[in-house]
């Protein structure tokens, strides 16, 4: 794990604390095949890709619950995605990530290589909570 200090998150970069495996899935994808995807491998979002293209969208389980909620069993991913794929440079501060989440209100966020702009990984709103707790020096306690 890294080792913060108080201006971590101005020092660290984004590529630091990704999550190097994109899960996705295709437009067509059935809810029922998102939600088992998530649970299973314990993520909040999976990325929307069609044909093996470029992230057009993120589906996270606050919009798979609204479908659900919705009893909307038939929708397909695109269907409910309700935030378009946001991406950041890999060497942007983790600061700078928690800006752009929270100017855009979203969770997630697409890592890219800033040589090439293909994606390398995600980043969670959660990886940045963590980030901000160890270098706060939280121990966990409730």
């Amino acid at each position: 794990m890294l080792s913060f200090s108080s201006q971590a998150l101005d020092r660290v970069r984004i590529g630091d604390c990704i999550r190097s495996t994109i899960l996705s899935c295709t437009p067509e994808t059935p809810i029922t095949d998102v939600a088992t995807l998530m649970s299973q491998r314990r993520v909040h979002a999976i990325v929307i890709r069609a044909n093996g293209q470029q992230p057009s969208a993120i589906v996270s389980d606050i919009d798979v619950m609204a479908a659900v909620a919705c009893q909307g069993d038939g929708f397909a991913a695109r269907d409910i995605a309700a935030t378009q794929a946001l991406t950041a440079p890999s060497s942007d501060s983790l600061r700078e990530a928690a800006q752009l989440m929270a100017e855009h209100g979203v969770s997630h966020l697409i890592v890219v290589d800033q040589a090439n702009g293909q994606p390398v990984g995600v980043l969670s709103s959660t990886d940045i909570l963590a980030a901000y707790a160890m270098a706060s020096g939280a121990r966990g306690e409730t």
